[in-house]
């Protein structure tokens, strides 16, 4: 199995400008991949990293500048906590990425899953790299259902590092890969895959998941409404209270958003007019 996922690597990866770049690089692009598809992340990446090619450069910028730059990659609070990651890795490490897990995850925003990356894509370290699409392609593969659990278990932390072979880096991502553009969430390219014949869940009859899936509501919640005020604070420097009615129906809701914004550091208000934190 292994032998022919990283075969079929070889043959079909995509060529991504992240994958040629430095530690700074792999790490901008961990972040902005975040619950958001390349092609959204793609021009993004490269417009951030002519902008602010070295984690000092990020952390010279204002936090203003930084947010309106992360334009509609969605969750802004990401674009904060690589600004502060940012500044740590200036003031703590000399400037330059750490490769240690440890330290990577002491960094803000920098979690289990993206420290393991950064590690992997950047330093080319052994390490334990478990996203949504190498999650899914293990079930599928060795545990014959068709979608892991919503919790990473024991087991499969076991089983998948039992999985690495000696080009670790370059298998996390190869599975990653395949996961993402074969082994897919619906409608799965199994004619295509490299692992076809030794799959489990193919061989079980593709049975479906009992795992149900809830969809998170999106219109009307709070998380649009605080991303209708964000995005006006990008397009206009301030705005007035009374012309943001536009961000919901429901003033009460503005309110609340308009705080928990101002909670998050993301803006700040003088009386009425509110414009993006510096």
């Amino acid at each position: 199995m292994q032998e022919e996922i990283l075969r079929w690597f070889d043959e079909n990866a995509r060529d991504l400008p992240w994958r040629k770049s430095d530690a700074w690089g792999v790490m901008v692009s961990e972040f902005m991949l975040q619950q958001t598809p390349v092609i959204r992340v793609l021009p993004k990446w490269i417009e951030w990293m002519e902008r602010w090619p070295t984690p000092a450069d990020l952390a010279n910028a204002k936090q203003s500048d930084v947010i309106t730059a992360w334009g509609r990659l969605g969750y802004p609070r990401r674009a904060m906590r690589l600004h502060e990651s940012a500044k740590e890795i200036t003031s703590r490490f000399n400037g330059l990425v750490p490769r240690d897990v440890a330290e990577l995850q002491s960094l803000p925003g920098v979690g289990e899953y993206t420290a393991a990356a950064i590690a992997a894509f950047a330093y080319g370290e052994p390490a334990l790299v478990l996203d949504v699409n190498i999650r899914r392609l293990f079930a599928r593969a060795v545990t014959g259902v068709e979608s892991p659990k919503a919790s990473l278990s024991h087991y499969e932390r076991d089983m998948a590092r039992e999985l690495i072979p000696g080009e670790g880096a370059k298998w996390a991502a190869a599975t990653m890969e395949l996961g993402a553009l074969v082994c897919t969430a619906r409608s799965p390219k199994c004619d295509q895959c490299p692992i076809a014949k030794s799959c489990a869940w193919i061989a079980a009859g593709s049975p479906a998941s009992e795992i149900v899936k809830r969809t998170q509501a999106w219109h009307g919640t709070d998380r649009q409404c605080r991303g209708k005020i964000v995005q006006a604070l990008r397009e206009e420097k301030f705005v007035k209270r009374e012309d943001l009615s536009f961000a919901s129906a429901d003033a009460e809701q503005i309110d609340k958003c308009l705080e928990s914004l101002i909670a998050d550091r993301l803006i700040e208000a003088t009386g009425n007019i509110y414009k993006l934190k510096d």
